[in-house]
């Protein structure tokens, strides 16, 4: 299993956050300007909605902008995480329906994001295989390299879940 790493074998992105589709954007706290210095991504009032899934403080976003923050790790995913996980994805498919602009961001923007944005895209309408395609090419080759998260989301968040459940 991969998952996010300090090494240089999982780079910065070059942008902040990329949309995956109108109105759903999927980003990080960090990313690489054009030449090559490291800058934090700090959210003020771009989204309407915002959801934290690794939380740095001075990294925004502004008050009375909607904010969600659920902590998880870059990693295995208890019941109760991944309950989390489907209800910010279920928030973010109301507040599109709604017209709303959608924030996911973790570290890097890539597996956390990945799998809330992923799931949300399900939820939607589309397969694991499309949703995980449509990541990549929007935000990074290196979106969902987590090869754990993406084994969730083919199996389906809820079937995972109550598989945890029942584990523990």
């Amino acid at each position: 299993m991969r998952t996010r790493g300090a090494g240089p074998d999982v780079p910065a992105p070059d942008r902040p956050w990329d949309e995956i589709v109108p109105g759903l954007w999927m980003g990080g706290h960090e990313f690489r300007r054009t030449a090559g210095r490291l800058e934090f991504a700090v959210v003020r009032d771009e989204f309407d909605l915002v959801q934290t899934l690794l939380r740095l403080p001075g990294h925004g976003p502004d008050e009375g902008v909607e904010h969600h923050v659920w902590p998880i790790p870059d990693g295995p995913l208890d019941g109760t995480q991944l309950a989390g996980v489907i209800r910010l994805a279920q928030a973010a498919g109301e507040a599109l329906d709604e017209g709303r602009k959608v924030l996911v961001r973790c570290y890097h923007g890539y597996n956390r994001s990945g799998l809330v944005v992923a799931h949300t895209l399900m939820r939607r309408g589309s397969g694991a295989e499309e949703a995980i395609r449509l990541i990549r090419a929007r935000r990074s080759p290196w979106a969902l390299h987590n090869d754990l998260f993406v084994a969730y989301l083919r199996a389906g968040l809820a079937t995972v879940r109550l598989l945890e459940d029942l584990a523990e």
